[in-house]
């Protein structure tokens, strides 16, 4: 079966070549590689000719598109009957390809998940990788949603469910996701198609990610639950437990210490066996570091939800 790999970009620079040199090793080469840019004023789209005397390669440019849009054009511009989505700035196993369209070209599904993991270049990388993702073993493959850095799907399913959602720019794999899982059921999900990312490298990065994705969240109505124990915990909970700290310091800390503790269970789990052998001080650094982010993070979720919610009650009538 023809197969295109499709990707948005927008100001990648030479973040772009990693990407398109794990193309280049992929065990199964694509028929062609579908590129939507955004309008990039860097030197993106210089470097992706670069790379046309190696790669099939087909660029289109939609400037002021959001990922949405660069997707569904890519897409309406393949040739290929299955497409396999990734992002920029990942890089692909060599075996990527080939192992994520195998359920497709079966006949066994319309869709198939690949599976993504941190590609850390500094310490803090390796904590923000080990709090923020899942690891293998902490996914039920029958529940689990694919990113759009590592999916497949046959061209007709894409057109079945109406493609990516145009009017949102965060959150809308899982979208799409949702509408596929309901026209086809359950996603085989191929662990070994991995897509390595870096994690954000600084907390006000990972403030502004985490503000967008909830941005998202809310704007399409997701996760309502979710966001609501959130606020729960923070507004109602922490405060009961700092009063009851005030009060009762010897029940009130030892309170406080096991929050802490279950709240960071599985990253302290994930981060001990990446950190096995690190030296202690800054191993103990790193530890710290992750009730930390993970606050920055809910604070984000806490703001940025509820800015989606707003965008969705004034859109209410615009929304497919």
């Amino acid at each position: 079966m023809f197969i295109s790999v499709i990707a948005t970009v927008k100001n990648e620079g030479e973040s772009i070549r990693p990407l398109l040199d794990s193309l280049i090793h992929q065990t199964r080469f694509p028929d062609e590689i579908v590129i939507c840019d955004g309008g990039s004023t860097d030197q993106t789209i210089e470097i992706l000719k670069e790379y046309e005397t190696w790669l099939p390669l087909k660029l289109i440019i939609v400037p002021n598109c959001n990922i949405s849009i660069g997707r569904n054009r890519a897409i309406a511009a393949a040739d290929g009957e299955i497409i396999a989505a990734t992002d920029a700035g990942v890089v692909l196993a060599p075996y990527w390809l080939e192992e994520l369209v195998k359920p497709i070209e079966s006949g066994q599904t319309a869709v198939s998940s690949g599976w993504f993991e941190a590609d850390p270049y500094t310490d803090f990388e390796v904590v923000m990788g080990a709090t923020v993702l899942p690891s293998r073993k902490d996914i039920v493959p029958e529940k689990f949603l694919p990113s759009s850095r590592s999916v497949a799907f046959l061209k007709t399913a894409w057109e079945a469910v109406g493609g990516y959602p145009e009017w949102l720019e965060h959150s809308e794999d899982l979208v799409f996701d949702f509408a596929l899982r309901d026209q086809y059921g359950e996603f085989p999900f191929v662990d070994t198609a991995v897509a390595y990312f870096r994690p954000r490298g600084s907390l006000p990065d990972f403030f502004k990610q985490y503000y967008n994705y909830a941005r998202g969240d809310g704007k399409a109505n997701l996760w309502p639950l979710r966001h609501l124990v959130r606020y729960a915990t923070y507004l109602v909970g922490i405060p009961v437990l700092f009063r009851l700290i005030w009060k009762e310091r010897k029940l009130g800390w030892p309170l406080l210490f096991l929050g802490t503790a279950v709240y960071c269970q599985k990253p302290a789990q994930r981060l001990w066996l990446t950190t096995w052998g690190w030296r202690p001080p800054a191993r103990v650094r790193a530890f710290a570091l992750i009730p930390i982010i993970r606050f920055v993070g809910d604070i984000a979720k806490m703001i940025g939800y509820p800015v989606g919610l707003l965008w969705r009650f004034k859109h209410r009538n615009s929304i497919d």
